[in-house]
């Protein structure tokens, strides 16, 4: 049996591994952020060791959601919506295999070296040169292979969701690149080949578009394929599906200098950054009322499918993160937000309300059909995670926004005379409320986490990944 299925079916190898490490990641990500959100709490929680500081503990905990959660999310998705759209399977299944083996080696490495210290201080660019080149190779034969198996693909067709993820894949690689050129002066340590205003410049250029093309850009590939499938209604409107693409990848690039209002940066760059931040709600809306409107017809679903209450959850915080973004990226906003806590409550309506909400939504989806399952082990531990992850998204996001606009506030006032109203410790104590909810907001997404492992063991223990190999055997034989 096995050897008639082999040739043509798809390889579903990969996109198992990936959709597990994705959970693993997940939880040793988040729960990470919720002890440095308890360090904040309670300052003693760092030991008194130097590698288990907020400092050390901080870029490795964005490090493990953005690029081992976030990252094997879309590399799991986009290889099985890859397959099934181009009705073919990967063009190599060992550069699969070394694409999943050397990203878990590149997220281990980050593991070891960013509490021990050894870091270029970029933001979401900590990684130094040794590991910044393991990732560039592991990121190239990914996209060797995700590219390579378009070419062969049995359609005639691209479908919208390739797109996005080819986008993606395409323009992180330029981002990664450029922004890690660097000058190695030991195997831990190197400096950057840009200088001042011009390496923060690329920095942000990186970074903004790390949340452009890495978590937005690539999670819609993933958005435009689950949300009509668990809707199981048709995107709805191809048309706009498509200007969706192109008006956010042109849009987006320019948008990081927001990041650097009211520093050294050339004031015509910071007006710019700004402008196309603002014209950038245009495309982002327009896909998030795509995915909405998909479920025309079918909203009586979201009374029973906890699964598509995940992915049309997500799309409003979408819309919410999309519309903030641009809010905070005007000068005048940026004044009183930049450097509080309301920026920190931005990144995680997104990250926790977009981010990990459609990859659970579609890990739901996707997991029965990789292991030859009709659906996931329980629907009701589903809805209890969908219920924790909501609630932990708005505790987190509202306890910011005040922390934020609090800090702003006091941060700003002044007295008759010109002095500062109130100490830097001042602010430090009003925020110490919010810093509690913050943490309990993040306890509750983190625990939602668990109840998805619990899950998706007594999913994959039942399993029969022969049974699901034949159905895509199947399914590429019907298709032609």
């Amino acid at each position: 049996m096995s050897t008639a299925i082999s040739p043509t079916a798809y390889n579903y190898k990969v996109v198992r591994q990936f959709a597990i490490m994705t959970v693993v990641w997940g939880i040793l990500g988040m729960g990470l952020g919720v002890f440095i959100a308890s360090q904040l709490v309670w300052p003693e929680l760092n030991f008194g060791l130097p590698w288990t500081t907020f400092g050390r503990l901080r870029p490795l905990h964005t490090n493990l959601v953005i690029f081992a959660f976030g990252g094997c999310a879309l590399f799991a998705t986009s290889y099985y919506v890859v397959q099934r759209t181009c009705q073919t399977r990967l063009i190599s299944d060992s550069l699969a295999a070394f694409h999943f083996w050397g990203w878990q080696a590149v997220i281990v490495g980050a593991i070891v070296t960013l509490p021990l210290g050894y870091t270029t201080t970029k933001e979401y660019a900590e990684l130094e040169w040794p590991l910044a080149i393991l990732l560039a190779i592991v990121w190239v034969t990914y996209g060797l292979v995700f590219f390579g198996t378009i070419v062969k693909r049995k359609t005639k067709h691209i479908y919208v969701g390739n797109w996005f993820y080819g986008a993606f894949i395409v323009v992180t690689a330029m981002l990664h690149i450029v922004n890690h050129a660097s000058l190695p002066v030991s195997f831990f340590k190197s400096y950057s080949a840009y200088a001042g205003a011009t390496d923060a410049m690329i920095q942000w250029w990186y970074g903004h578009n790390a949340v452009g093309f890495f978590l937005t850009t690539g999670f819609l590939g993933m958005m435009y394929y689950f949300v009509p499938k668990q809707a199981e209604r048709p995107i709805y409107s191809y048309r706009l599906s498509i200007v969706h693409f192109w008006a956010l990848i042109t849009l987006y690039i320019w948008a990081g200098p927001h990041h650097l209002h009211y520093t050294a940066l050339p004031d015509w760059a910071q007006s710019l950054g700004m402008a196309m931040s603002i014209i950038l709600l245009a495309p982002s809306w327009g896909g998030m009322i795509n995915g909405m409107m998909t479920l025309s017809g079918a909203w009586h679903k979201l009374r029973t499918d906890p699964i598509l209450r995940f992915l049309v959850v997500s799309l409003a915080f979408y819309g919410m993160s999309t519309f903030e973004g641009p809010m905070m990226a005007i000068k005048t906003v940026n004044s009183l937000s930049h450097y509080t806590d309301w920026t920190i409550g931005h990144v995680h309506a997104g990250a926790l309300g977009w981010v990990a909400m459609i990859s659970i939504g579609a890990l739901y989806h996707m997991i029965p059909k990789i292991f030859g399952r009709p659906q996931m082990h329980s629907i009701g531990l589903i809805n209890t995670h969908f219920w924790l992850a909501t609630i932990g998204t708005v505790l987190y996001i509202a306890s910011m926004w005040v922390n934020g606009i609090t800090q702003g506030l006091m941060w700003r006032a002044i007295n008759d005379d010109g002095t500062l109203t109130y100490s830097f410790v001042e602010a430090l104590q009003a925020s110490h409320p919010g810093f509690i909810v913050r943490a309990l907001g993040g306890a509750f997404f983190a625990s939602g986490m668990l109840f998805m492992a619990y899950n998706v063991f007594r999913t994959v223990r039942a399993s029969n990944p022969a049974e699901a190999e034949a159905a895509a055997q199947i399914a590429v034989v019907g298709a032609h």
